[in-house]
């Protein structure tokens, strides 16, 4: 079985510190919990592991005194809780451990930032290091093919994705069955418990919407009427599904210029595969008319992996005016700006005219499968 090195396996291990929380953040089947097993290997001192979601481990953690943890930890100076977001008062739970038990070092993970995020980020201020981890990261992929292998295995990632567990599945209907496993009993797991719903139709209406619209700004309004929801309720599903790591939100840019848009949003996936599954389509590249869409939005989501593992400090948009000037991606970092379309083959394309002559520093470029891996390897 292919089990691959992560891309932030190295940078845990360094900041695993005494009397500190390293938070590992990622949506369901994206491999935490075989990240923690690889994590565990290189560890040099006794560890205690414990699984939020198991109630055994919620109750020995439910009573709070520096005692109790004392005790449950005997001579363990290592504390790994999966899916912590599941114990209650887990940000409080923690807070008194690393205060009060000298040298203890904490790895917990979390699948949804709602619940992470209210629940340990006022208590664990000043005392944590946060981790996204994503499906598989381009760059992983380097340790099990070369670059012949790359451009044929990418034109199926497009398709199907990268979630690790795909690596292992040998053909294509058995990896749409993965997939449609992954949407209806894993992904909205989450949001359904935190909104209290029955059953996951709405939402999976609402994401079929925004799988078709990729590359395009939504409308809430327009969302809304089709699914009989108000403005608001979109606007806080989408909120929660980013949350839970399934869409990634881009608003426009602009420096005020009178003819930019910048009230509006784009929305993409983290994974091409969950968006081909829920518009019923993991047809090959040749027998699509969406090719464009599917690699925009992968290779912003490679992107997006690419930045957060680097730990870069960038702010991303698109940008686009009323008279249908556009560019697919800008980055604005290091006080500078960068333009970027994205293109499957290798084509010219002239900067808008509009962009060039407001921002005429700035650096404009074409990303396609010819030089992606310069731009996220």
């Amino acid at each position: 079985m292919k089990i691959l090195k992560r891309a932030i396996e190295k940078s845990i291990l360094n900041n695993l510190q005494s009397n500190k929380v390293v938070v590992i953040l990622g949506a369901r089947r994206t491999g935490k919990t075989i990240l923690l097993k690889q994590i565990i290997e290189k560890l040099d001192e006794p560890y205690l592991l414990l699984n939020g979601e198991d109630q055994n481990s919620a109750d020995i953690l439910s009573i709070r005194t520096v005692k109790n943890y004392k005790n449950i930890l005997g001579d363990k100076r290592v504390l790994i809780i999966d899916e912590a977001q599941k114990i209650e008062n887990i940000g409080q739970i923690l807070k008194l451990m690393i205060d009060e038990i000298s040298g203890l070092k904490i790895i917990i993970t979390g699948s949804s930032i709602f619940d992470i995020s209210n629940k340990i980020g006022e208590p664990l201020v000043g005392r944590k290091w946060t981790y996204h981890l994503y499906p598989i990261f381009e760059s992983e992929y380097n340790q099990i093919e070369n670059r012949i292998e790359k451009i044929d295995n990418l034109r199926e990632r497009l398709i199907f994705g990268n979630y690790p567990e795909l690596m292992h599945i040998p053909n294509r209907e058995r990896k749409k069955q993965y997939l449609q496993e992954i949407i209806n009993s894993y992904l909205l797991k989450d949001i359904l418990t935190f909104e209290n719903l029955r059953n996951s139709s709405k939402i999976q209406n609402l994401l079929r919407l925004v799988a078709r619209q990729i590359g395009k700004k939504v409308s809430y309004h327009e969302l809304g009427k089709q699914l009989s929801m108000s403005k608001n309720t979109v606007e806080r599903y989408l909120d929660l599904l980013s949350k839970v790591f399934i869409l990634y939100r881009v608003d426009g840019f602009s420096r005020n210029l009178r003819k930019e848009i910048s009230k509006s949003s784009k929305w993409y996936f983290y994974d091409n595969g969950i968006r081909n599954v829920l518009i019923n389509n993991l047809n090959q590249l040749e027998l699509r008319n969406d090719v464009g869409a599917l690699w925009e939005n992968y290779i912003i989501s490679e992107r997006i992996k690419f930045q957060q593992y680097n730990r870069m400090l960038v702010g991303n948009y698109f940008w686009q005016t009323y008279d249908q000037q556009e560019i697919d991606w800008i980055e604005d970092r290091d006080g500078k700006l960068f333009a970027y379309e994205m293109k499957w083959k290798k084509v010219n394309v002239k900067i808008p005219t509009a962009w060039k002559k407001a921002y005429p520093e700035s650096k404009f470029s074409i990303i396609n499968k010819e030089n992606y891996g310069d731009w996220v390897l």
